[in-house]
C-alpha cells in the first residue's frame, strides 16, 4: 500500500518533534527500566516480608483500636517496620534515582526552554567579577542578531544587560570582549534544539545541572553569560505543564502498571 510508508514516516516525525510524544514515550521506557532495575537490585523476598508485616500491624490498629496498649504497640512496630522497609529500598532507589536525574538534566536541555522566536527581543546578561571592566566591554554580534536598545550597566551587581533580537532562524554565537573574549551560543527559531541558558566560569556542579556549554576561561573577568530563553510548557487537556512534572507523573504511573505486570515488589 503506497500510503503506508508515508504514514509511518509522519508518525516517526511526530515522535521526534512533538514534546508531548517524546515525554510519553520516555516516561513509558523509564517506568519499565525503573521497575526492572529495582527488581534486580533489591531483596524482593525481604521487601515482601516487610510489607506484609506492615499490613499486619496496620490491620491490628484497626481491629484493636479500643485497646490502647495494643494500638500503641502496633504503632511502634509500624515505625520499626517502616525503617526496615526504607533500609531495604534505599540502595535500589539509588541505582534508579542517579541515572534518572542525569537523564532529566540532559533532556531538559531540549524540552526545558524554547528557542528565541525570530524578531522577538531577548536579554543577554553578562556578570563580571567586579565593576572595573564594565566601561570597557565590547559586544560582537553576527549579522542576523542586532541590538534593539542601548546596553544597561548595573554596577551594583557587576552586570551589563543587552536587549537583542534575531532576524533569522539558526544557531549563532555572540562574543563579549573585556580583555579576554568569551562566547555564548544563541538559538533563534523553533523546534527542539539543545539549549544552554547560561555559560559559567568554574562552578562545576552548577554547570552540570544548568549549563550545556564549556566553562568560561578561568582568567576571564566574566563569571557568567545568560540568556532569558522562554520556558516551554506542554499542552495537556488545555493546560500548560512543565515537561518534568508530566514526566514524573507518567513514569510513576507506568512504573506501577509494570510493577503489577511483572510481579515486582516495591
Amino acid at each position: 500500500m503506497p500510503g503506508r510508508p508515508a504514514a509511518v514516516v509522519v508518525f516517526q516525525l511526530f515522535l521526534l518533534t512533538s514534546p508531548l510524544a517524546i515525554v510519553v514515550v520516555l516516561s513509558l521506557v523509564v517506568g519499565l527500566v525503573m521497575v526492572v532495575l529495582f527488581g534486580y537490585t533489591s531483596d524482593q523476598k525481604a521487601i515482601g516480608i516487610a510489607k506484609d508485616q506492615l499490613k499486619a500491624h496496620l490491620l491490628a490498629v484497626r481491629l484493636y483500636r479500643d485497646q490502647i496498649p495494643v494500638v500503641m504497640g502496633s504503632y511502634g512496630k509500624i515505625l520499626r517496620g517502616t525503617g526496615r522497609y526504607l533500609k531495604l529500598a534505599f540502595k535500589p532507589l539509588l541505582y534508579v534515582i542517579v541515572p534518572i536525574t542525569l537523564l532529566v538534566v540532559q533532556v531538559d536541555r531540549y524540552l526545558g526552554q524554547t528557542p528565541i522566536p525570530t524578531n522577538a527581543p531577548f536579554l543577554l546578561t553578562a556578570h563580571f567579577t567586579s565593576s572595573d571592566p564594565l566601561n570597557d566591554v565590547t559586544l560582537y554580534l553576527p549579522p542576523e542578531i542586532t541590538t534593539t536598545a542601548p546596553p544597561v550597566h548595573v554596577p551594583a551587581s557587576n552586570e551589563i544587560v543587552w536587549r537583542l533580537a534575531g532576524s533569522k532562524e539558526g544557531q549563532y554565537e555572540v562574543k563579549i570582549a573585556a580583555g579576554e573574549s568569551a562566547a555564548k551560543a544563541v538559538c533563534v527559531g523553533s523546534g527542539l534544539p539543545r539549549i544552554s541558558t547560561v555559560r559559567l566560569r568554574g562552578q562545576f556542579w552548577r554547570r552540570i545541572f544548568t549549563s550545556a556549554e564549556p566553562a568560561l576561561p578561568e582568567n576571564s573577568p566574566i563569571e557568567s553569560i545568560a540568556i532569558n530563553y522562554p520556558d516551554r510548557n506542554i499542552d495537556v487537556a488545555g493546560y500548560g505543564i512543565n515537561w518534568i512534572w508530566l514526566f514524573f507523573i507518567l513514569s510513576m504511573a507506568a512504573g506501577f502498571v509494570f510493577k503489577e505486570l511483572l510481579g515486582i515488589k516495591i
